[in-house]
C-alpha cells in the first residue's frame, strides 16, 4: 500500500521561498510518476509540476515555470518542490500524487495515490 506524506508548507511573504517534501511509503518508488498539485478555495485542483521515473522528464504549469523546480531522490523515496519568488496566487493546499502509469500528467483523475496536503499561504 502506498502512502504519501507532505511537509514544508507555511506562510511566507511574496517573493519568498518554500521547499515542499513528499515522502513515499511503499515499494518501488522509482517506478512511480510523481506530481504536485494545488487547490485554491473555489478552484479545481491543478497540476503544478510532475516528474517521471528518471527524474529528468518534468512538466510544469505555465504559471510556475522559471520559479518552481520539481526533483526526486529515489534513494530517499522523496519528491521535492522548490518554490521561489512566490506570489499570492500560489496560495493553496499542495498535494503530492503518485501513479505508475499515466497518459496525461495534468489529469488528477489518473493518479491513484494522494497525500493529505500541506497549506501554502503567500501574503502580499
Amino acid at each position: 500500500q502506498v502512502q504519501l506524506i507532505e511537509s514544508g508548507g507555511g506562510l511566507v511573504p511574496a517573493g519568498g521561498s518554500l521547499r515542499l517534501s513528499c515522502v513515499f511509503s511503499g515499494r518501488t518508488f522509482s517506478t512511480y510518476i510523481m506530481g504536485w498539485f494545488r487547490q485554491a478555495p473555489g478552484k479545481e485542483r491543478e497540476l503544478v509540476a510532475g516528474v517521471k521515473w528518471n527524474g529528468i522528464s518534468t512538466i510544469y504549469a505555465d504559471s510556475v515555470k522559471g520559479r518552481f523546480t520539481i526533483s526526486r531522490d529515489n534513494s530517499k523515496k522523496t519528491v521535492y518542490l522548490q518554490m521561489n519568488n512566490l506570489k499570492p496566487e500560489d496560495s493553496g493546499v499542495y498535494y503530492c500524487a503518485a501513479d505508475r502509469s499515466i497518459a496525461t500528467m495534468q489529469d488528477a483523475d489518473e493518479y491513484d495515490y494522494w497525500g493529505q496536503g500541506t497549506q501554502v499561504t503567500v501574503s502580499s
